[in-house]
């Protein structure tokens, strides 16, 4: 194992179209790793599940080149901090290994050390966090993160993904593979999503894009953003304006840490200082968010904790819903 990528690595990430069926960011991302494992030899990881009550290292660990992608699948049982350290030490060991490791987004508060640990020793390991939001529905407000997306976009020298689909989720793998000094984060739904028109691998690498407007000079009546899940709620409330005859644009605003890399031109281009008349949404805190919208600008999410209730009953209850949208976004005009 060398440390360096395959030429042409990145053409087994998988691509997908609007007419491509919908599923949730957390099988698109199975998808994804599985495409990885083919083509990245020192693509190895596993997840802290009940079906992996001892961890088992490779037989060939020596020789890691012969290993199949099963047999590079470390089973850590349920012991999520325990599984990041470890992660950490792969990385650390040898450049030429790319861990990754996976749970549910609500327990990296088990794993919160050995992250941060990942960041400030500039370990690459990829953490797949899956059941984002209130959508994981019924098993209620211990397993809903509410605050997490926001305290890691705080964390230095970590990428934190939420992907709205599959082009975002590939988009999103690209980078982390990428990134050896730099930790990724990828959240990912339970529920079922839609790929949507104008995702794509690329805008992901911006951190922040445009999905579509029909705007023209850079002069939308209102820009709509979203991350995840809710980036198709604000594509759907967008059409409802634009049939009012509003112009609108919709950003996918993936990795907040990315989209503060790019040059001030590109930001220009994405969310133009003249238009003050901004609408984020997320399923989760809105901290921070005041960063994106500007002073004028108003931001739906979740200021209190989930509740047990299939997903769509608490995307209405808790206001995650395109009227929600729309109405933020009129109360500009």
């Amino acid at each position: 194992i060398t440390g360096e990528l395959p030429a042409g690595w990145e053409k087994a990430l998988p691509t997908y179209t609007p007419e491509s069926p919908g599923d949730a960011t957390r099988n698109l991302s199975q998808q994804c790793l599985n495409a990885l494992a083919k083509v990245v030899p020192g693509f190895l990881g596993g997840s802290a599940d009940l079906a992996s009550s001892n961890m088992t290292l490779l037989k060939a660990f020596g020789d890691f080149q012969k290993a199949t992608p099963e047999e590079r699948n470390l089973r850590f049982g349920v012991r999520e901090h325990g599984m990041g350290g470890i992660c950490n030490g792969i990385a650390l060991h040898s450049p030429g290994l790319i861990p990754y490791c996976a749970t549910f987004f609500v327990f990296t508060d088990y794993m919160r050390g050995a992250m941060r640990i990942s960041a400030l020793s500039e370990a690459g390991v990829i953490y797949v966090m899956t059941h984002d939001s209130i959508g994981l529905g019924e098993d209620g407000p211990t397993h809903q993160p509410v605050e997490h997306l926001a305290s890691f976009r705080a964390m230095p020298n970590t990428l934190m993904f939420r992907p709205a689909d599959g082009n975002e989720t590939a988009g999103a793998y690209k980078i982390a593979v990428t990134k050896r000094k730099t930790p990724s984060i990828l959240a990912l739904s339970r529920q079922k999503l839609p790929q949507l028109p104008g995702t794509s691998i690329e805008g992901v690498e911006k951190g922040g894009y445009t999905i579509s407007d029909n705007s023209s000079g850079n002069k939308p009546d209102v820009i709509l953003v979203g991350t995840g899940s809710e980036l198709e709620i604000a594509a759907q409330a967008a059409e409802v304006l634009r049939k009012e005859g509003k112009t609108v644009r919709v950003v996918s605003f993936v990795c907040w840490e990315l989209f503060d890399e790019q040059t001030d031109e590109y930001k220009e281009s994405v969310l133009p200082s003249g238009v003050s008349a901004r609408v984020s949404i997320e399923a989760a805190s809105t901290f921070g968010w005041g960063k994106i919208v500007g002073g004028e600008g108003k931001s739906i999410g979740i200021n209190s904790f989930g509740a047990s209730a299939p997903a769509p009953l608490l995307y209405k209850e808790f206001g995650i819903t395109v009227e929600a949208v729309v109405d933020a976004a009129k109360s500009f005009f």
